[in-house]
């Protein structure tokens, strides 16, 4: 039976993603390629392009430094409220991205949110405007960097990060001479499914 587990797990891997994923490919281009390269001439999807890559220029770098400071706090601090901080961490994976969308219009909607009044008096254009689809980008990425650093982060414990202190190292030096080398690929990996995320969302940002 043994033996039958990884054909299952190909299988189904197959039927559910590979197959409708070729399926969608295989439809866009069902009329050849002119007609995709005639849509790249569209004002609007130049612009459409042009914005989600400017989104994800703010995102990326956003998530990635704050998801390295979270870490860092999460696996080498004992703090009050760290629970409170992991679930915050993790809410976004927890609720659709339509509802953080519909949570910064209650928050900064000029009629009806709860910031309205400071947004209007100010005359600050943040719904409907790419600096709420910047913090939309933002809220829906911010897990990926955190989540992908903290359990190497707890596995290798602080022996290394210790000894450089002993040796005269300041916090800063620590960082970026070990902490930051020993958790690379967990911050690369981190990294991309930030920046794949940032690129593909559409929920929050509609």
């Amino acid at each position: 039976m043994k033996k039958f587990i990884p054909i299952i797990a190909c299988l189904y891997v197959g039927l559910v993603i590979v197959v409708p994923a070729l399926n969608v490919v295989a439809g866009a281009f069902t009329k050849g390629l002119s007609p995709f390269i005639e849509n790249f001439k569209s004002e609007d999807l130049q612009h459409a392009i042009r914005l989600t890559l400017i989104l994800t220029a703010i995102a990326v770098p956003a998530n990635t430094i704050f998801g390295l400071a979270a870490a860092t706090a999460i696996a080498r601090r004992q703090f009050r409220g760290k629970a409170l901080l992991l679930s915050i961490i993790d809410l976004p994976f927890s609720i659709s991205p339509v509802v953080v969308g519909l949570m910064l219009v209650l928050l900064y909607s000029p009629s009806h949110g709860l910031f309205g009044g400071v947004v209007k008096a100010l005359d600050l254009k943040i719904i409907f405007a790419w600096p709420g689809m910047a913090m939309a980008t933002i809220l829906v990425t911010f897990p990926f960097m955190a989540r992908e650093v903290i359990p190497l982060l707890e596995e290798e414990g602080w022996e290394q990060e210790e000894a450089a202190r002993t040796l005269g190292a300041n916090s800063w030096q620590v960082f970026w001479k070990v902490t930051l080398p020993s958790v690379r690929w967990a911050a690369l990996y981190g990294l991309i499914l930030t920046t794949g995320r940032a690129l593909g969302e559409f929920g929050a940002v509609a």
